[in-house]
C-alpha cells in the first residue's frame, strides 16, 4: 500500500484538522517551528514507531481526541481474513468512495500515559440498520443476524465469517452506502485489521537532532543482524565447539576429583562443572572506521550523518523485509543538515532515486531553498499559518511559488552559471549519461554531473505543465536558463509547450528548445537497451523506435512477454503503469550507459543533443562544441 494522505488533529500545534498529500517523493517546507516535524512524528506515531506523550496533545484543541488519518491506494486485491477464505477491503465495504483506504486512529492525550482510544476505517459502508455492523458481529452473532433478517444460508459457508457478511448484505435491497467509521479494534472486526496490519507501510523515521555516532542504532541494528546471519550460517560447526569445550572441561572435572580423593577421600565424590555460555553475537563488538582506520565518531558532522543515514535505510529494508511488506516510507528530517552543498545535492539525487523504485516512498523537511529547487513542484507542501495561528498546507502551484520563495528566499548559489530545466528526474539521467559517453570518447562537451555536484549547473526538473511556473520563479534570479521540452505532438502540430517556451525565450540569456522526437527516451538506439536488459538476464526483442513512439510503454510490454506472463492487456491500469515506470527508470541509467558515438549518429543524425550540450556548454562559460 501507498501513503497518499494525512489529516492531524488536536496534535501539537494542529488544533483543527489539516490534511497533507503525499507523492512518491514528497518535501515539506517552511519557516522553522512551523509544525513540519509534528507531521513527521504523527506519521511515526500512527505507524507505531513512537508513542503519543502526554506533551503531544495540542494546548488549544480537545487532548481525548487526539487523532492521526492515515489514507493509502494501491490495496491488496485479497485479504485472507478467516483462514483459507480470501476477501477484499471492497467487499468488506472498507474503502473510500474514491477506492482508497482511510485509518483513522484516536488517542487520550490527557491521560499521563495516553493510550489508543480506536481504530477505525472511515469508509464508504452502509448505514441501514442491521447491515450497518456486521463486521462487529461475531460468528454466532452473524448467524442469528441472518435468521432475523430473513436470509438465506444454505448454500453458505457458515463456519466463515466473511461469506455469511457477503450473503447478508446480498440480500438487501438498499444499503445505504456513505462515509462513515467503522471500528476496527472490536471483537468481530479485529480479524480484518489483523490481515490490513502486513499490508501496512514500513515507516522509517531519520531526525535531524539525532545523536550522529557509530553507536546510533541505525548503525548497530544492521551489523549486529549481519552478526547473527553469519552466525547462523555457522552454526553446525560453532556448536561442536560448544560441545568439544564442555566435554574438555569435565575432563578436567573429573581428572580433579581423582586427584582430591588422594589427597582426602572425603571432600568431594563428584566435582559438577557448571557451564554458562553467552549468546555467539555477544562475542563480536562492531564500531565504524573509515580512511586510515579513523572511527566514524571522530569525522565530521556531515560524514557522520551521511554514512548513519544509510544504515538507516538498511535498516529500514530489513524492517520491510522482516514483516513481508512490499513498500517502505522514508522520512528525513533537514537532510542538509551538517552536509557540504555538494553532499546535499549528491544526498537528495540518491533519495530521488530512491523514491522513483517500486514500493519505496520518500518524505523529506527542509527550508533549504537549493533543496526545494531540485524537487518537481508538485511535490512541494508549503505549510504556513496565519495571524491566528491557524496552520495550513498548500500544495506548491504558481500561486504559492511567491509565498515559497519569500519565505525560502529561493536565491541562487553565488556560483551558480547556469540553470537547466528538463521534465523530469529521468531526463536529467539521460543528459548526464549522453554527456559522458560524449566525454569517453574524446569529444569536448561538458561534464553535467561534475557542474552539478560543483554548483555551477543546477537541475530543475519543471514537470511539463510546469513550466511556467517555473519560468517565473527563475526570471528575477538573473541567471542564464536552458529549457528542454518533450516536443510530444507529432508534427505538424507544435510542440505541446510552445507558449511556454516562448516566454523563456522572450528573456535575455534564456532559450527552451524542444526535442523533434516524442521524448528523450526516442533517442536511445534499440541495440542499447536490449544490451542493457540482457546484461540484468532478460533476454528482448526490439527493433528500431520511430521518432513518435512511447518508447517506454514498447520496452515494457517486450519485458513483459520474455517474462512469461499474462497478456498484456490482461494487466490492469496499475500494473501496466507501473511496469512502464520501471522500463522508463531503466532506459535512462543502464541503457543509456550503454549508447556509443555510432549509435548516437543513428539515432541523432542531426546533433540535436550536442546542440543542447552546447548551449549549455557557452552559458557556463566553458569551451565547447
Amino acid at each position: 500500500m501507498r501513503l497518499i494522505g494525512l489529516t492531524v488533529e488536536n496534535f501539537r500545534c494542529y488544533a483543527t484538522p489539516v490534511s497533507i498529500l503525499f507523492d512518491d517523493l514528497t518535501a515539506l517546507i517552511g519557516q522553522n517551528d512551523i509544525g513540519k516535524s509534528a507531521l513527521m512524528d504523527a506519521l511515526a506515531i500512527f505507524f507505531e514507531e513512537a508513542k503519543l506523550d502526554k506533551d503531544d496533545a495540542c494546548k488549544t484543541g480537545n487532548p481525548e481526541q487526539v487523532r492521526i488519518t492515515c489514507e493509502f491506494d494501491q490495496l491488496p486485491e485479497q485479504l485472507v481474513v478467516d483462514a483459507d477464505y480470501p476477501t477484499s477491503l471492497a467487499d468488506e465495504y472498507l474503502v473510500s468512495a474514491d477506492s482508497t483506504l482511510i485509518i483513522r486512529k484516536t488517542y487520550n492525550g490527557k491521560l499521563a500515559t495516553p493510550k489508543i482510544l480506536s481504530t477505525e476505517a472511515i469508509a464508504n459502508h452502509p448505514t441501514i440498520e442491521g447491515y450497518n455492523d456486521l463486521l462487529t458481529l461475531k460468528k454466532a452473532e452473524l448467524a442469528a443476524r441472518a435468521q432475523e433478517l430473513g436470509v438465506d444460508l444454505e448454500e453458505v459457508n457458515k463456519a466463515k465469517n466473511a461469506p455469511v457478511r457477503a450473503a447478508i448484505w446480498a440480500a438487501a435491497d438498499e444499503l445505504n452506502l456513505a462515509p462513515s467509521p467503522v471500528l476496527l479494534d472490536q471483537e468481530g472486526a479485529r480479524q480484518v485489521w489483523t490481515a490490513i496490519l502486513p499490508y501496512l507501510p514500513t515507516f522509517a523515521l531519520f531526525k535531524s537532532d539525532r545523536a550522529s555516532t557509530d553507536q546510533d542504532a541505525e548503525a548497530q541494528d544492521p551489523l549486529k543482524a549481519a552478526i547473527q546471519e553469519a552466525i547462523k550460517a555457522v552454526e553446525p560447526m560453532l556448536l561442536e565447539v560448544k560441545e568439544h569445550v564442555e566435554n574438555e572441561v569435565r575432563k578436567i572435572g573429573a581428572a580433579t576429583v581423582e586427584k582430591l580423593r588422594e589427597m582426602d577421600p572425603t571432600i568431594a565424590e563428584t566435582l559438577d562443572p557448571i557451564i554458562t555460555t553467552k549468546k555467539w553475537e555477544s562475542l563480536f563488538q562492531t564500531s565504524i572506521t573509515g580512511d586510515e582506520g579513523i572511527p566514524l565518531n571522530k569525522r565530521g558532522s556531515g560524514v557522520k550523518r551521511m554514512v548513519l543515514l544509510n544504515f538507516f535505510r538498511a535498516k529500514a529494508e530489513k524492517d520491510a523485509a522482516s514483516k513481508n511488506s512490499n513498500s517502505v516510507i522514508y522520512a528525513v528530517e533537514e537532510p542538509e543538515t551538517s552536509q557540504h552543498p555538494r553532499n546535499q545535492r549528491l544526498l537528495l539525487s540518491a533519495l530521488r532515486e530512491l523514491s522513483s523504485d517500486h514500493g519505496r516512498q520518500v518524505i523529506v523537511t527542509t527550508h533549504t531553498p537549493m533543496l526545494a529547487r531540485y524537487i518537481p513542484d508538485e511535490s512541494l507542501r508549503f505549510l504556513q499559518k496565519d495571524d491566528a495561528g491557524v496552520r495550513a498546507v498548500t500544495i506548491g502551484s504558481e500561486e504559492t511559488s511567491a509565498d515559497i520563495a519569500r519565505s525560502l528566499g529561493v536565491l541562487p548559489d553565488h556560483n551558480v552559471k547556469v540553470f537547466v530545466g528538463v521534465e523530469g528526474p529521468h531526463d536529467i539521467s539521460f543528459l548526464k549519461g549522453i554527456s559522458k559517453v560524449l566525454s569517453d570518447a574524446g569529444e569536448v562537451v561538458p561534464d553535467l554531473d561534475a557542474l552539478e555536484m560543483s554548483g555551477e549547473l543546477i537541475f530543475f526538473p519543471f514537470g511539463g505543465s510546469n513550466l511556467a511556473l517555473w519560468a517565473s520563479r527563475l526570471k528575477h534570479l538573473n541567471r542564464p536558463e536552458y529549457h528542454v521540452c518533450d516536443r510530444d505532438n507529432q508534427p505538424p502540430d507544435p510542440p505541446k509547450y510552445s507558449d511556454y517556451m516562448a516566454e523563456v525565450n522572450a528573456r535575455d540569456g534564456c532559450t527552451a528548445v524542444a526535442t523533434s522526437k516524442r521524448e528523450m527516451e526516442n533517442y536511445l538506439h534499440h541495440d542499447a537497451v536490449v544490451e542493457a536488459y540482457s546484461e540484468n538476464g532478460a533476454l528482448i526483442t526490439l527493433g528500431a523506435f520511430a521518432d513518435f513512439e512511447d518508447v517506454p510503454e514498447t520496452v515494457a510490454q517486450a519485458v513483459h512477454a520474455a517474462s512469461g506472463g499474462e497478456p498484456w492487456a490482461n494487466l490492469t491500469d496499475p500494473k501496466r503503469a507501473e511496469k512502464v515506470k520501471k522500463a522508463k527508470r531503466q532506459l535512462n541509467s543502464a541503457a543509456v550507459q550503454k549508447m556509443t558515438v555510432a549509435r548516437l549518429a543513428a539515432t541523432d543524425p542531426n546533433d540535436e543533443i550536442r546542440s543542447w550540450l552546447a548551449a549549455i556548454s557557452q552559458m557556463v562559460g566553458e569551451e565547447g562544441q
